[in-house]
């Protein structure tokens, strides 16, 4: 399900892209860093989120909204957040 998931995500990028050309390529950068992210911390965790493992690393807990100026424009990105994690976390992306 995880796979098919991406899969719609980046087929929705693509498509925005071809919808919009270069006026799409703000909302693809976005859709692209917040996925990003969100791949950063299932690594960081040892589990994708709602999986229950013994491997697990902390919780994710939800996101916090920052916003990154860019060469494309300002972007409005979702960063991430995790509790119990022995190791802080931010993501590398």
């Amino acid at each position: 399900m995880a796979c098919e998931e991406n899969n719609n995500k980046l087929h929705s990028v693509l498509e925005k892209l071809c919808d919009d050309g270069f006026d799409g390529v703000t909302g693809a950068l976005i859709t692209l860093f917040n996925e990003a992210m969100k791949l950063d911390r299932s690594r960081h965790l040892n589990a994708v989120p709602y999986e229950r493992s013994e491997g697990r690393q902390g919780y994710a807990n939800g996101f916090k909204p920052k916003t990154v100026k860019s060469r494309v424009g300002e972007l409005s990105l979702q960063v991430p957040q995790v509790r119990d994690s022995e190791h802080g976390f931010y993501p590398g992306v």
